[in-house]
């Protein structure tokens, strides 16, 4: 088993809702080397190219979105538990997402499934109007908080059943999916501008990344890879 090598230095502990996060103990740029090697050893060399996606990886704090336990292994390649039954997916799966999206500034996002908001961010580092929806309260009142505390306020996060979307602020032009449904949900297929595009795992015990693009005459879709996401809750 590889061992787990800590990357972080001493933080301070703050409790929010039951769960132990990372408070800045040191001026922000300290882990910017971590972030560094993040991109360029697990994102950059695996495929990424785009140079937004890469600099908003870069730039979001990783650490300060996974509890205080798990802080030590925020850089490495893989998700990490954040409570309530939900993980932070490993950085190249958020990359690799958010690639796929294409997101341009000014664009409206949503996304389902906020879990702890580091996603979020990174889709508001691109310059996203990003609305995101948590099913489970606590994550979603612990997600609001650390991306007001780091600098994303703008990021709207609601308490809701994300398979049903955010009807009231449609059209998006981009939509996300941070879990997995058996299916395609035909609501955020509907809640999709004509030219924007979906990203989401679909499957039960085999999940692939799919890319839907809405056009003037339907749906087109394509297949990226398979992954491994929490089921989306209904």
């Amino acid at each position: 088993m590889r061992s787990r090598r800590r990357v972080l230095g001493a933080v301070h502990i703050v409790v929010t809702a039951g769960i132990a996060l990372a408070a800045e103990a040191t001026p922000p740029t300290e882990f910017a080397a971590e972030r560094e090697e993040m991109v360029a050893r697990q994102i950059e060399a695996r495929g990424i190219r785009d140079p937004r996606v890469l600099e908003a990886m870069r730039r979001v704090p990783r650490h300060r979105f996974v509890p205080d336990d798990e802080a030590a292994y925020a850089y490495e390649d893989r998700p990490l538990p954040i409570g309530s039954g939900q993980t932070i997916s490993q950085p190249y799966i958020v990359a690799a997402m958010t690639e796929a999206a294409g997101i341009g500034p000014g664009e409206s996002v949503l996304e389902i499934g906020t879990g702890s908001g580091y996603q979020a961010a990174v889709l508001a580092e691109l310059g996203a109007r990003v609305h995101s929806i948590e099913i489970v309260p606590e994550l979603a009142r612990r997600a609001r908080k650390t991306l007001e505390s780091e600098g994303y306020g703008r990021v709207v996060v609601i308490e809701g059943n994300g398979w049903l979307g955010l009807p009231d602020k449609a059209p998006f032009d981009r939509i996300l999916v941070t879990a997995a449904p058996d299916r395609v949900p035909e609501a955020l297929v509907e809640q999709l501008r004509v030219g924007g595009r979906m990203v989401l795992p679909v499957g039960e015990n085999d999940q692939w990344l799919r890319v839907l693009e809405k056009t003037p005459d339907g749906v087109r879709e394509r297949e990226l890879f398979p992954v491994r996401f929490v089921p989306m809750v209904k």
